[in-house]
Parts: structure tokens; C-alpha cells; sequence
């Protein structure tokens, strides 16, 4: 049996496990780069401050994930495609121009965020008059411009060596740069007396090594083979890319919709919502909590689609092969896996949230307190439903259906959750009523994943 042919054959559950348990830590990596940050940041000087910093900047870091992975994910999946369909020029094809989407991304956001610095604190909530956050927020940002190209080129290679089979060294690579970063970030933050610019540097310099193994890959890859030839634009290649990948793009930017409105309106109205204390939340202290929630939010659906991405290639190649069976096997298999994934954190979020919280620091005010615990449990508390909906996106997609994935993408962060969020705001005035769109926004997206899914598998 070779390479290719064990993804048609090989038993469904140790399949899963070899890509699914590579991708989970590769995936997980990612996000750490963020949250990490974070944990040193709660712990230096810089404390709430800082935190909100890097919330307000994380928005832009999350939009470089997302045309990293448009390119990445939808090239992966082309390539996985072609070579179930058994043609190897265009497999060769999907990786040699998922490389060149995302060299041209690297640039484009490079430059728009050199530039566009003030523009980009302003939209994701940055509030000149809270002077020391905002400084911290443009230190922030104009390191992690520096690294824009190596993330972008980094995180979007994983994707076309997970497909080629090499999942462990995927997990590697993105692996070797998230302990860089950890063994970096207390140098920088506290040794060097850097703070928040100190992380950006460590975070920075962990993206480059992700960036040089990566690199080093795929000029060495099992089932592909780059040429002047396979990156030539060739814009059918292109388009099937950015088709395949738009449900991974629209899943990234979500979030930076959900934190950009929430950012902003929590600075508009943290003021007239007031704690049990007598004394209202503020702007720093709800800004610091969603940026928190976000990024544990983050960590478990990074598990999620880590588990849903590891089954991509055999979804794929069955697809490709005409084995409908097979995939609807890998589909239900994956399903299971992520609900209990999404029950064991809700049950976190509901009964630890001050365990969750002491990790980002303990010398906090009862009313950052009183929010966190709000926060964690109201808004993260559809995280089941949210699981369902972001597993079964990756899903239609890894099965070719760029329009279904697409469009449960959407539902669930934007057609949903912004209008509710807004709607709630404005007429409560509260940034504790407002937690609650999160949880309508999941409960009418699991009835459209339903429904997708449903429609997918009985269309094949």
C-alpha cells in the first residue's frame, strides 16, 4: 500500500489519530503564540493595561492567520483532491500556487500594516485618552509587523505538509516556534525590562523558526514537487485555492468582527454598567477580559478544528476516490470527538472560572473578578453548540463544498452574533446583558450546520 492508497484503505480510527492528534498540537501552537503573550504580560508591570493591548492588536494577527490559511487550507485541499482523482501535475500545481498567494499576502499585509497603524488601533478599539494601554498597543503592533511575512508563510505551509503526510514534522515546526516564544517571552518581558514589546519580539523571533523549518520542508516533500512550473500563476489553480479555502478565511475574520464590535462596545458602555461593588467596569477591565476569553475561546477551537483539519486529507482523497461511505465514516467519527471536546470546556468555563483567570494573574480588583466570571460563563457558555459549528465548516469543506463551509461560517460569528451583540447593547446599555448574543448566535448556527451537513452527505 502506498502513501496515498492507505488513505482509501487504512482503518478510519488510526488514520484520524495520525493526522488529528499532529494537527491538534500544531493548532494549538498557534493560538499559544497569543495566549502566552498574554499569561507573561498579566504577571509584568504592564498587568490590565498590557492585556488590553494585546487584545486590541490581536484582531490584526488574527486576519494574518486568516489569509495565511485561505491560501494554506484551500490549497491542501486542492492538493488532497487531485491526488485521489489521481492527477499529479495539478496536485504539484495546488502547492506551488498556494506559495505564491502567500508570499503575495505576506507583502500586502505587511505594508498595510506599517502604514495603517493608527487606522487599525483606532477600529479595534484603541482609545488614545487611555494613554499607557494605548502606547503599549502601538509598541505591540509595529513588532508584530516585522513578523507578518514569516507568520503568514509559516502557518500557511502547515497546511501543504500535513496533506504530503508529514503531520509530525508540521506539528514540529510550528511546535519548535511556540517554545522559542515561551523561553523568549520571560527574557524579553522581565529580564530585559521590555514588557510588552519584549513579547512581540519573542513572538517574532518564534515565528522565523516556524517560518525556516517550514521552508526547509517543503523542498523535500513526499507527494509534491515545486518547480518554476507549479508556482506559475495559473488563475483556475487560483481560484479553486481561494474557493477550497474561504471557509477557513471567513472562520478567522469572524473573530476579528466578534472582538472589534465587542471591543468597541465595551469601551462605550463599560461605563455606565456598574459591578455589585457600587463602582462601574470601565473600559481597561472589560477590554482585558474579552481579550482573555477570546484567547481561551481560541485554544479550544483550535483543539477543534486541529481535530476536524487532521481528517481533511482523508476526507479528501475519499472524495476524490468516489468512497462516499468512507467519508461519512470520518465525518461522524470527528463529530463525536469535538462535542466532547466542547462538553469538557464547558464544564470548565461554568465551574473554574477563577482557575481559568488566575492563570492571566492574580492581583486583581473585585470587579475584573465579578466580569471575568460573567464573561466566562455566559459567553463562552454555547461553546458545545460552538464546536458542532466549527467542526462541521472545516467538514464541508474538506468535502468540496466551498459554499455550504462558507456560509456556516458566516452564520455563526456574523449573520448571528453581531446584530444580536449590537441589537442588546444598545437597548441594555450593559456589557454583562450583551454577553448573551454569543449564546443565541450558537444555538441558530447549529440548526444551519445541521441542516448543511444533512444536505451534503445525502447529496452524495
Amino acid at each position: 500500500m502506498n502513501s496515498e492508497e492507505y488513505l482509501g484503505k487504512e482503518k478510519i480510527g488510526k488514520l484520524i489519530k495520525k493526522f488529528a492528534i499532529p494537527c491538534v498540537i500544531s493548532m494549538l501552537v498557534a493560538a499559544l503564540y497569543n495566549i502566552v503573550d498574554q499569561i507573561y504580560i498579566g504577571w509584568s508591570n504592564a498587568g490590565a493595561d498590557g492585556n488590553a493591548a494585546t487584545n486590541i492588536v490581536y484582531p490584526f494577527t488574527v486576519i494574518a492567520l486568516a489569509f495565511a490559511l485561505i491560501a494554506g487550507d484551500g490549497g491542501a485541499a486542492g492538493f488532497s483532491l487531485s491526488l485521489g482523482a489521481k492527477d499529479k501535475k495539478k496536485a504539484n500545481k495546488m502547492i506551488g500556487n498556494d506559495l505564491l498567494l502567500l508570499i503575495i499576502f505576506s507583502i500586502i499585509l505587511t505594508v498595510v500594516g506599517f502604514v495603517f497603524r493608527t487606522q487599525i488601533l483606532k477600529l479595534f478599539g484603541a482609545d488614545p485618552r487611555e494613554a499607557t494601554c494605548y502606547q503599549y498597543a502601538w509598541e505591540y503592533l509595529t513588532v508584530i509587523c516585522m513578523g507578518i511575512p514569516f507568520y503568514v508563510i509559516g502557518q500557511g505551509l502547515n497546511s501543504a505538509i500535513r496533506s504530503d503526510g508529514s503531520p509530525k514534522y508540521a506539528m514540529i515546526a510550528t511546535t519548535a516556534g511556540a517554545i522559542a516564544n515561551i523561553i523568549l517571552d520571560p527574557i524579553f518581558i522581565f529580564t530585559l525590562n521590555m514588557e510588552v514589546k519584549g513579547a512581540a519580539i519573542a513572538t517574532v523571533l518564534g515565528q522565523l523558526l516556524t517560518f525556516t523549518l517550514s521552508i526547509i520542508y517543503i523542498f523535500r516533500a513526499h507527494s509534491f514537487k515545486l518547480s518554476l512550473e507549479a508556482i506559475k500563476p495559473n488563475f483556475n489553480i487560483i481560484k479553486n485555492i481561494l474557493s477550497l479555502g474561504l471557509a477557513s478565511l471567513i472562520t478567522q475574520l469572524s473573530i476579528v468582527v466578534i472582538i472589534s464590535v465587542a471591543n468597541n462596545l465595551v469601551s462605550k458602555y463599560g461605563y455606565l454598567t456598574y459591578a455589585s461593588t457600587g463602582n462601574a467596569y470601565g473600559a481597561i477591565i472589560p477590554l482585558a477580559i474579552i481579550g482573555i476569553c477570546m484567547k481561551v475561546f481560541g485554544i479550544v477551537v483550535s483543539i477543534v478544528i486541529g481535530v476536524s483539519l487532521g481528517g481533511q486529507p482523508i476526507i479528501g482523497y475519499n472524495m476524490g476516490a468516489g468512497n462516499i461511505e468512507r467519508v461519512k465514516e470520518v465525518c461522524k467519527t470527528i463529530l463525536k470527538i469535538n462535542l466532547i471536546i466542547g462538553s469538557i470546556a464547558f464544564i470548565l468555563f461554568e465551574f473554574f472560572p477563577d482557575m481559568i483567570i488566575s492563570i492571566f494573574g492574580t492581583n486583581n480588583t473585585p470587579e475584573y473578578m465579578e466580569f471575568a466570571r460573567y464573561c466566562l460563563r455566559i459567553f463562552l457558555g454555547g461553546i458545545i453548540l460552538t464546536c458542532f459549528v466549527k467542526s462541521s465548516a472545516i467538514l464541508l469543506q474538506s468535502m468540496g463544498s466551498s459554499f455550504k463551509s462558507t456560509l456556516l461560517a458566516l452564520c455563526r460569528d456574523c449573520i448571528f452574533f453581531v446584530p444580536a451583540i449590537i441589537i442588546i447593547a444598545v437597548t441594555s446599555k450593559s456589557v454583562v446583558t450583551m454577553l448573551w448574543s454569543a449564546v443565541i448566535a450558537d444555538v441558530l448556527a447549529s440548526i444551519v450546520a445541521v441542516i448543511l451537513l444533512k444536505e451534503q452527505l445525502k447529496a452524495r
